[in-house]
């Protein structure tokens, strides 16, 4: 990892609409509150910080990996499973840990912009369906719905948003949202 590298900047964060009257659209807007959270949390930190992995017990557990991680899920989750993509996953079965790894080449802005990319190929792959719509492809036999997808992508964000509270507290002493 460089020493030093671009950093990732803050977005400004909306709460969803509390009159929400179409369950997909308030999910869609819940998953893009967790997402800006995401990329505010490592927002500011140099390459060095987002990298640091201060839990000995999660030798992979960095912001930056953080990130990763959760472009890998949206992947998988929305744009191969939901929307039936043929782009490859971005883990790797023989590695369970391949997605939190990074590379010298990760900066935080590359980590963030890839983790943006990934946010718009979700939204195209599954633009055209309803919560009550079958995924495109099922894994291990079971069938989702594309209200099940969503939402375990929004819980599994919002999962490590926790993680990232701490780390970023543990990298720098910032706290809040």
């Amino acid at each position: 990892m460089p020493t030093t590298g671009p950093m990732a900047d803050s977005l400004e964060r909306r709460w969803p609409s509390t009159s929400a009257e179409d369950e997909l659209r308030l999910q869609w807007e819940f998953l893009l509150f967790l997402r800006t959270t995401v990329v505010n949390k490592i927002a500011g930190l140099g390459t060095v910080q987002a990298a640091a992995t201060p839990l000995p017990t999660s030798p992979f557990m960095s912001l930056a990996g953080v990130v990763k991680h959760l472009t890998a899920v949206e992947r998988f989750w929305l744009s191969i499973v939901g929307g039936g993509s043929d782009l490859p996953p971005l883990w790797e079965a023989q590695d369970v840990n391949a997605e939190w790894k990074l590379h010298e080449s990760d900066t935080p802005s590359g980590i963030v912009a890839a983790y943006r990319a990934e946010w718009s190929r979700s939204e195209r792959a599954l633009a055209h369906k309803s919560a009550d719509d079958r995924a495109a492809r099922s894994v291990g036999g079971d069938e989702y719905t594309v209200r099940w997808l969503l939402s375990h992508v929004i819980q599994e964000t919002a999962r490590h948003v926790g993680h990232m509270d701490l780390l970023r507290e543990m990298a720098d002493g910032t706290r809040g949202e």
